[in-house]
């Protein structure tokens, strides 16, 4: 079964949601963000990395996240591997926005319109 265009999986909420709460222009990384969904929610929402990064790349080819490589200079540095940073979206952040009232609004609202007169 595929989905309506424009709805968002939960991982994909949480993503939005961690990435939104840390401020709408800080930069992120999977396993910083990982950490931060993980901690944030009592349900095992990441079964595993792979479907963490599985979403952030549908995100980014939904145009919800920008990516970026960061500097090797600044990974040599630290002496740890480059990241691979992302960053929310004016589009994400709508669809977050969107997202969470539709979860905030009751059952009965979405039918109003059908309600005979």
């Amino acid at each position: 079964m595929r989905r309506k265009p424009g709805t968002l999986l939960p991982v994909e909420i949480a993503i939005l949601s961690a990435a939104l709460d840390s401020g709408v222009q800080s930069e992120f990384y999977g396993y910083a963000i990982a950490r931060r969904i993980q901690g944030n929610t009592s349900a095992k929402m990441l079964t595993s990395h792979g479907t963490l990064y599985k979403a952030l790349d549908r995100m980014v080819r939904a145009g919800l996240l920008s990516t970026h490589w960061e500097s090797p200079e600044l990974a040599a540095a630290e002496e740890r591997p480059r990241r691979r940073l992302y960053q929310v979206t004016a589009a994400g952040q709508h669809a977050a926005i969107e997202a969470q009232q539709t979860a905030t609004r009751p059952a009965a609202t979405l039918h109003e319109g059908l309600q005979p007169s």
